[in-house]
């Protein structure tokens, strides 16, 4: 299999380390990051230049008074939703750089957030109070019109399918909210989870936990269909992904390397050196490019595309 493993371009601009990492939707031109510095960064890749450090960064958004620590972009990429330490949510509008709803509600620092709904109606929000919240865009109502609170620990992840919301827990449980049917179907993994991500077939989630191991868990009856070793994830909250038509897993490591396998088999096909060998925290994929971008806690952003 022919990896993207060639670095393109680096991407700077932050003073701090780099928390999220996403694509805009669609032919995935720009990227957002969210960063400790508690600002949000929106860049082009494409008009980055090595001589230029902070060439391709069209925008800067902020709000914030903690660190950013998630961000999600609707399908239009009109708006996003950004969320961290000062457990609030925030939903932006993406040309005007403005706010267009804060949210306040949950009692901890909020981990991870995605859209729901039709159009992106609805904000949905899982925080260190050990809650998910749904927001509700189009009311002018402060409170939330949902809150999931089954979990004994915080939530540091979650994927917004359709009517579903797979979550990630530090309580080592994975929980899928069926939101049509009023019901929850709970995985144990058995250790804290870091990252969840549903295949675009609806058939598994890849789970990233503390012990060093990501999973692909079956989501029909809960076993186990391929786990993941060789990086190493014991202290931070370092994100996997799916890539090149879920054919391949990536991740970040503590070891400041990046790792991808196989998706069937579990084999390494690629280790990479970056961000200095500093902790490699998130990766995103192109949903359209062989493309994929890593970010770590030496507050850059690193493209990779296939070798030339």
């Amino acid at each position: 299999m022919i990896f993207p493993n060639r670095q393109v371009t680096t991407l700077s601009g932050h003073s701090g380390a780099i928390h999220a990492v996403v694509y805009s939707c669609g032919a995935g031109q720009y990227i957002l990051t969210g960063s400790s510095d508690r600002s949000v960064h929106l860049y082009n890749p494409s008009k980055a230049s090595s001589s230029t450090p902070k060439s391709g960064l069209i925008q800067t958004y902020r709000a914030h008074s903690y660190e950013v620590l998630d961000l999600a972009v609707t399908a239009d990429n009109a708006r996003f939703a950004s969320v961290g330490g000062d457990k609030q949510v925030f939903l932006w509008d993406v040309a005007t750089a403005r706010t267009l709803k804060r949210w306040s509600g949950h009692f901890g620092r909020v981990n991870c957030v995605g859209f729901g709904g039709e159009d992106g109606s609805v904000v949905i929000s899982g925080s260190y109070d050990a809650t998910v919240r749904l927001w509700d865009c189009r009311s002018q109502s402060t409170k939330p019109i949902q809150v999931l609170e089954e979990a004994r620990d915080s939530f540091s992840s979650l994927h917004v399918v359709g009517h579903e919301i797979v979550t990630g827990s530090v309580d080592g449980r994975m929980r899928v909210y069926d939101l049509r049917m009023g019901m929850t179907f709970v995985d144990v993994i058995g250790q804290p989870i870091t990252s969840v991500q549903q295949t675009q077939d609806g058939n598994a989630v890849l789970v990233s936990t503390l012990d060093s191991t990501i999973r692909l868990m079956d989501r029909s009856n809960g076993q186990l269909l391929q786990s993941y070793r060789g990086h190493t994830n014991k202290d931070y909250r370092v994100r996997s992904c799916l890539g090149m038509a879920d054919s391949v897993v990536i991740s970040g490591s503590e070891d400041g390397k990046l790792y991808a396998w196989d998706l069937l088999e579990g084999k390494v096909i690629e280790k990479l050196e970056a961000h200095g060998g500093k902790v490699a925290s998130a990766v995103a994929c192109n949903g359209v490019k062989k493309e994929w971008a890593s970010a770590g806690v030496d507050g850059t952003v690193s493209i990779w595309a296939m070798p030339e």
